[in-house]
């Protein structure tokens, strides 16, 4: 590998201190990099990857699980694998800590690493039958209700069927990624990251019988907002990985589908899901 791109989440790295390290070794190693911040525009990334994306070999993601989803929903046209480095707290989906930079710099130069391709959802907004938004997610897709204590009323049809009508505070769909975020907070099942299927999980549904539901990744989740009668529905928003929030109103849908877009992951180290699971949720 010799071009690689830095994603550096400024407030995690204040002084650039771990991003100009990152830079240093891989200067000694013969290798070139383009450092940026993470907060620069989806807009201006499609001109970022058209510029350079044909001679990066791989994007150093440096922060936390945050980072690495804006990133991965930023870049995902262009299918450069990601390589996260863990300037967070939890870091679940950042394959390297910092004591670990060299390690792993020598690794990627050296072309001794795996990629993991995994899936991503996409999700459109329909308002009177017409599509008002279409938006991507590597974790999850939710559907809440922000700043009010009251229940959602919602429907959702997989396939064009009625499965359930629900009463709860909301719903989450997520990936086999995702289902070690939000998802595994409102119980629902974790699940490989490699796997192909849909999660819907409620969170805090009325009633003693709704369990999470483990869907085929080719199926089609709508899920329908019906409001009650007499009551103004304010409030309701869908959320893709907890950051693009879309406003939803009474009988607007929101449609999910797989993605035909991936995320491509590095992974230097040989350790499964079931060994980084006990050691990030132990600690």
């Amino acid at each position: 590998m010799k071009h690689f791109i830095i994603i550096t989440n400024r407030p995690k790295d204040p002084d650039l201190e771990i991003t100009r390290r990152v830079q240093e070794l891989l200067k000694l190693r013969q290798a070139s990099c383009s450092v940026y911040a993470d907060e620069i525009p989806k807009e201006e990334w499609k001109r970022i990857l058209l510029r350079e994306g044909d001679r990066t070999d791989a994007i150093l993601v440096l922060g936390g699980d945050g980072t690495m989803l804006r990133a991965a929903r930023d870049t995902a046209d262009s299918q450069i694998p990601m390589l996260g480095i863990n300037l967070g707290t939890l870091g679940y989906l950042t394959e390297v800590e910092k004591n670990g930079m060299e390690d792993a710099i020598d690794r990627l130069v050296a072309g001794s690493y795996q990629v993991e391709d995994r899936m991503m959802l996409c999700g459109q907004i329909y308002r009177q039958g017409r599509m008002e938004e279409e938006n991507s997610a590597l974790n999850d897709i939710t559907i809440t209700r922000c700043g009010h204590l009251r229940m959602l009323y919602f429907q959702i049809y997989v396939n064009g069927k009625l499965l359930k009508e629900y009463h709860a505070d909301g719903i989450i769909i997520a990936t086999p990624t995702g289902s070690t975020g939000y998802n595994m907070s409102a119980g629902g099942p974790l699940v490989e990251p490699g796997a192909q299927m849909i999660l819907l999980t409620p969170v805090c549904p009325h009633t003693l019988q709704t369990r999470s539901i483990v869907l085929r990744a080719a199926d089609e989740i709508i899920i329908r907002i019906i409001g009650k009668a007499g009551r103004e529905e304010t409030g309701i928003e869908a959320c893709f990985d907890g950051a693009r929030n879309v406003e939803l109103a009474p009988l607007d849908e929101v449609r999910v589908t797989k993605s035909i877009k991936t995320t491509s992951i590095i992974k230097i180290s040989e350790a499964g899901f079931l060994d980084v699971l006990h050691r990030k949720m132990s600690d």
